[in-house]
């Protein structure tokens, strides 16, 4: 099998695989509890969130455990809203490409009064950095810009927001999941007052997030309970919290490395692409994260072209997703000007350190035999 869908979760890595082995077998204790079990599983927890605080550049009181990346900026963007004191600030500014989770969110906020501006993007996938910055009145609360999008792999203007809201007071939330293993990422280069993060996308399991969440910002907790500074209720995964942290340092080793090898290979691939299927376009032209590549395929229906390759032992991402038996267009394909039929002809093909040279050629080679057999059809 050719797995090239790292953007919704990369492959286990296999000392993460080792480590939940073992620690899942030896875990007794709840870490809120004052027994001996108890305090030895606090210890972990504690050290896990000390290592995740030295990557990100913070204090280990600021990172919060959560169940998903998701969840994470669920937490941060329902959670500041709520908890703002100036109650004259209704304003939320975001993007009309963010993950769905935050998308959600905001949806919730405005469901319960907040004005919600969705600055699109261009037609190259970025979203306008002046026009964010246009959109900060003075009755903004929260701003919540994505790092890099999920779908494109287009980097948008975070670091700079984020030291934009921070002159002008306004909570700055960046869903960093992709970002981060792919471009230097720290709080250093994006001063967030909150940053959302998660494991499986760096070879971590799934179930396991990170919310940063500065000191001093206050944010209300989504499900109640004491743990995680009362920002996230619920007793602790603590092999998870153990396992985020090995992933988040396996990424910032080799993110270097890995991100000129997959860039390279990548590259190769819409090379190979776009010389034997003439009229295939990329779907953002603006600057880019290196594993990622969304083409569009003309006069094709791309549900069909990727259970084709699914057949072939490739597994790759449409543009669309389905819901409820029915076919939704990308929103971010469309909020960047594309029809619905575009839409729905394209892939998104993305890599990471297990991809090789092979691969590549596996896959142009099957890309070149089954469109034209799927436009025939």
């Amino acid at each position: 099998m050719i797995y090239w869908d790292h953007n919704a979760g990369a492959p286990l890595l296999p000392e993460i695989s080792r480590h939940l082995a073992t620690a899942f077998a030896d875990a007794a204790g709840n870490p809120s509890s004052v027994h001996q079990a108890g305090r030895q599983a606090r210890r972990h927890l504690d050290q896990a969130r000390e290592r995740v605080a030295k990557i990100l550049g913070c204090t280990p009181r600021e990172i919060i455990f959560t169940g998903s990346g998701s969840e994470a900026a669920a937490i941060a963007v329902l959670g500041a809203f709520r908890a703002r004191k100036d109650r004259s600030k209704t304003r939320v500014v975001t993007t009309a490409v963010e993950h769905p989770c935050v998308l959600g969110a905001v949806k919730q906020l405005e469901q319960e009064g907040a004005e919600v501006i969705r600055v699109a993007p261009g037609a190259d996938g970025a979203v306008p950095e002046q026009a964010l910055i246009d959109a900060l009145t003075a009755q903004t609360a929260l701003c919540s810009v994505m790092w890099v999008n999920n779908e494109t792999g287009v980097v948008q203007p975070a670091p700079r927001l984020a030291r934009v809201c921070a002159e002008r007071k306004v909570v700055f939330h960046t869903d960093a999941v992709q970002a981060f293993g792919r471009l230097p990422a720290s709080l250093r280069e994006v001063p967030a007052d909150l940053l959302s993060l998660s494991a499986h996308k760096l070879g971590g399991p799934a179930g396991v997030g990170v919310l940063f969440n500065r000191r001093g910002v206050d944010v209300a907790g989504v499900t109640p309970g004491h743990q995680e500074n009362g920002r996230r209720g619920g007793t602790q995964a603590v092999a998870m919290a153990e396992a985020m942290a090995l992933a988040l340092e396996h990424a910032v080793a080799t993110q270097a490395a890995v991100t000129a090898r997959v860039t390279a290979l990548r590259d190769r691939f819409e090379a190979a692409v776009f010389a034997a299927l003439p009229g295939v376009e990329r779907n953002g032209t603006a600057p880019r994260v290196g594993n990622t590549s969304n083409l569009w395929f003309p006069d094709t229906d791309g549900e069909a072209l990727l259970i084709a390759l699914d057949l072939a032992g490739i597994c790759v991402s449409t543009g669309a997703a389905c819901a409820s038996g029915s076919l939704s267009p990308s929103h971010v394909l469309l909020a960047m000007g594309r029809t619905s039929a575009q839409a729905h002809g394209s892939l998104r093909f993305s890599i990471g350190a297990t991809t090789t040279e092979a691969e590549v050629d596996t896959v142009v080679q099957a890309l070149t035999e089954l469109v034209p057999k799927n436009r025939a059809e």
